[in-house]
C-alpha cells in the first residue's frame, strides 16, 4: 500500500490540514496516511505516530527542554518513512522541526509538500535557499510571498487562501458597509489590547486614555474584547470606561458592530483588515524582545499584516515609546473629521479579502496528483 507522511505539530497545523485532508483522503483511497496530528485528524484516518499535544511546546525554555525528544522523533519518523516506502510528505508550518525534516526527507528522494511557508522574508531569509533545495511545492498564504520565494530559487510556489479566509468564510460577504454617515450619533471604538499579559497591561491604559481624550470632542461608545486566561482585575479596573465587553469567541460580532479599533499588533490586525475596520496598531514588547528585534531581525517593514499584504501603510503603526494617547487620538480624529480620508481607507480595506484569496486551484486535487505520480 502506498503511504504519505503528514506532520501537523501544532493545533493550528491540524486546522490547516483539516481544510484539505478529508477530500484528499477521499481522492486517494489506496493511500495510508501517518504522522503527527490531533484527535480530529485521527478521526479522519491519520495513523498517529505522535499526538500533537505531546509534540507541540510553548515558550523558549520548553522548546529547549524538548530538543532530545524532537531529535528522537525525527529519527523515528525517518525510519517509518523508509519502512513504509513513503514517497510524499506533507509538512505543515511548525518551521524549526519541519525545515530540518524536509532536508532529511529530500535526501531520501521524498517529495516534500510544504504547507504554509515560513516567514523567511522577516526572519532567517536563508531558509529560502533551504526550501529551494528540499521542497517539491511550497504553499504560501501571503500574496507577495510567491514572488519572494520564486526569486530565491523555489521553483514551484502556489498561493493558498489565508487561514482567516476560512475562519471568516461565512461572514465576509455580510460585513456592514458603515458609510461616513453611520458615525452618528455615536462612534463605536473597539479596543483589542492583545492576548499576552505584558501587552495588555502596557497597552490597555494607553488605549483608555486615548478614549478619554476623544470623548472631550466626540460621542464615543467603547467596546472591548477580553481574553479568558488573563485575570479579570485589569478589565474590571476600567469597567467604567467600557460600555460593552466581549469574550474572545465574540470577536466577529465586535468587529461587525464597531467603526474603528485600537489594537495590539498581531493576527487580529489582519482580522480587522478583512472586516474593513480602520485600526490603529500598537506594539509594546519587553526590553529583551525589543533588543532581539532591533539587533537580530533584518526586516524593517510594517508590522501589521494588513499593511504588509497591501504594501502600504493603511493602518498607522506605533511601537514602544511612540504609543502616545494624544497621537492615537489624533489619528482617529482625522478619520472622523475627513470624509474623503475615511472613504479612501474603507475602499482600500475592501480589497483585503481579494488579496488573501490565493491561486485558483484545488489543494486536495493537486496533492493527490503528486501522490499518484
Amino acid at each position: 500500500m502506498a503511504s504519505c507522511l503528514l506532520i501537523a505539530g501544532e493545533k493550528s497545523g491540524e486546522e490547516h490540514a483539516l481544510s484539505f485532508f478529508p477530500e484528499l483522503k477521499a481522492l486517494t483511497p489506496g493511500v495510508e496516511y501517518f504522522g503527527v496530528g490531533g484527535e480530529e485528524l485521527k478521526e479522519h484516518g491519520l495513523d498517529l505516530l505522535y499526538h500533537l499535544k505531546d509534540f507541540s511546546s510553548m515558550g523558549f525554555s520548553e522548546v529547549i527542554s524538548k530538543i532530545p525528544f524532537y531529535f528522537k522523533a525525527m529519527k523515528n519518523i525517518e525510519n517509518q518513512v523508509r519502512m513504509r516506502g513513503t514517497k510524499v510528505a506533507i509538512l505543515i508550518d511548525f518551521q524549526d522541526f519541519n525545515m530540518r525534516l524536509a532536508k532529511r526527507l529530500s535526501k531520501q528522494g521524498v517529495k516534500v509538500l510544504y504547507y504554509v511557508a515560513p516567514q523567511a522574508w522577516a526572519w532567517k531569509p536563508h531558509r529560502a535557499q533551504v526550501l529551494a533545495k528540499t521542497v517539491h511545492t511550497l504553499f504560501t498564504i501571503l500574496p507577495f510571498e510567491k514572488a519572494w520565494f520564486n526569486e530565491r530559487g523555489v521553483k514551484q510556489v502556489m498561493g493558498i487562501p489565508h487561514p482567516l479566509m476560512l475562519t471568516y468564510k461565512k461572514f465576509l460577504d455580510l460585513i456592514p458597509p458603515k458609510p461616513f454617515a453611520s458615525l452618528k450619533p455615536k462612534i463605536k471604538i473597539l479596543i483589542l489590547p492583545g492576548s499576552r499579559k505584558f501587552e495588555i497591561y502596557s497597552l490597555l491604559p494607553k488605549f483608555i486614555e486615548t478614549i478619554r481624550i476623544l470623548k472631550k470632542t466626540f460621542a464615543i461608545e467603547v467596546h472591548l474584547v477580553k481574553v479568558s486566561h488573563i485575570k479579570k482585575d485589569i478589565y474590571e479596573y476600567y469597567q467604567n470606561d467600557v460600555d460593552i465587553f466581549y469574550e474572545s469567541t465574540d470577536l466577529t460580532t465586535a468587529m461587525k458592530e464597531c467603526h474603528f479599533s485600537l489594537a495590539a499588533s498581531g493576527t487580529v490586525t489582519l482580522s480587522t483588515g478583512l472586516f474593513e475596520l480602520p485600526t490603529v496598531v500598537c506594539y509594546k514588547a519587553a526590553l529583551l524582545n525589543e533588543f532581539v528585534f532591533n539587533n537580530f531581525i533584518k526586516y524593517k517593514g510594517p508590522i501589521s499584516l494588513t499593511n504588509i499584504i497591501h504594501g502600504k501603510m493603511l493602518f498607522p503603526e506605533f511601537t514602544q515609546d511612540q504609543v502616545n494617547p494624544h497621537q492615537l487620538a489624533q489619528v482617529i480624529s482625522t478619520w472622523l473629521e475627513n470624509e474623503t480620508v475615511y472613504n479612501e481607507l474603507k475602499a482600500e480595506l475592501k480589497k483585503t479579502k481579494t488579496l488573501l484569496a490565493g491561486d485558483h486551484f484545488s489543494v486536495p486535487e493537486f496533492m493527490s496528483q503528486v501522490i499518484h505520480d
